[in-house]
C-alpha cells in the first residue's frame, strides 16, 4: 500500500472516531479497528510508516492511537 493512501485511510479512520466525547475510547477504537480490519501485512506497513515517518500526515488522535495503544492494534 502507498504511505499517501494509508495516510489518508488512518485520517478516515480518526474522523470516525474523533467525535467521540471519550477521547481513551476513542484511541482504543482506533486500534481495535486496526486490528480487526487491516490484514497484518498492512499493520506492518503501518508500524514501518510510524517508526520511518514519525506518523508524518497523520491526524493527532490517529498518531496517539497508534503509540499509546500499540498492543490493540498490532
Amino acid at each position: 500500500m502507498k504511505n499517501e493512501n494509508m495516510v489518508i485511510m488512518m485520517n478516515r479512520i480518526g474522523d470516525f472516531f474523533e467525535v467521540m466525547p471519550d477521547r481513551v475510547e476513542a484511541e482504543i477504537g482506533i486500534a481495535t479497528h486496526v486490528r480487526k480490519f487491516w490484514a497484518p501485512s498492512m499493520r506492518q506497513s503501518l508500524k514501518k510508516y510510524l517508526e520511518n515517518n514519525q506518523g508524518d500526515g497523520f491526524k493527532p488522535i490517529i498518531l496517539e492511537a497508534l503509540t499509546k495503544h500499540e498492543d490493540k492494534w498490532l
